[in-house]
């Protein structure tokens, strides 16, 4: 058990088919070098502020590591623990919490100025689904030539379909014009259901 050193801790996480690797480095054992340190034992009781020497020798009397858990403390926190236990805990908890992390999904609808009150219909029910099912719609329209003269045109088709979707969505970005495109950004509101 007894490691020396800084340890590097390499975690291999799979995300998408890429492999990322993080290293976080602890200083364990013979590598905590300062005078005294807060001890916290293997059961988890404050032993309190002794010398390195000693933290160490409790460390390998309960045949454990000494590991330095909060190096800016003052003095530094140290604890008496099973390293790879420590970083297999860690590593599965970082999982855990990945895994709780909900991921809100943008979807796009495109129209342009002269888009069809038909065709503008059929885009503005595929956002109601998207919005019923809890996903954002960006809502773009793009001008070509000199559409971009008339943007109010643009602005009242986006209004309309505002007003259409307004008993399931918030508006949370107004149409804004971005270059040749102007866009709005509906959120989910009332009536929809989170994934």
């Amino acid at each position: 058990m007894a490691r020396t050193g800084l340890a590097p801790v390499i975690c291999f996480v799979r995300r998408k088919g890429v492999v990322l690797i993080t290293a976080i480095n602890y200083r364990v054992n013979e590598a905590v070098r300062v005078p005294e340190v807060r001890l916290i034992g293997p059961e988890g009781e404050n032993i309190g502020v002794v010398s390195i020497q000693e933290a160490l020798r409790v460390a390998r009397d309960a045949e454990l590591d000494l590991v330095e858990v909060a190096p800016a403390a003052e003095p530094p926190v140290c604890r008496v623990m099973d390293f790879g236990k420590f970083i297999y805990e860690r590593a599965k908890k970082e999982r855990e919490a990945r895994k709780a992390q909900t991921k809100i999904e943008v979807k796009e609808i495109r129209l342009r100025p002269k888009t069809n009150e038909h065709h503008r219909d059929l885009k503005v029910r595929d956002a109601r689904r998207w919005l019923e099912s809890g996903m954002k719609v960006k809502v773009r329209i793009r001008f070509r030539g000199r559409e971009i003269s008339y943007p109010e045109i643009a602005l009242d088709d986006l209004r309309e379909i505002a007003e259409d979707l307004s008993d399931l969505a918030l508006i949370e970005q107004a149409p804004a014009l971005e270059g040749r495109t102007m866009l709005m950004v509906l959120a989910p509101g009332k009536g929809a259901k989170k994934k």
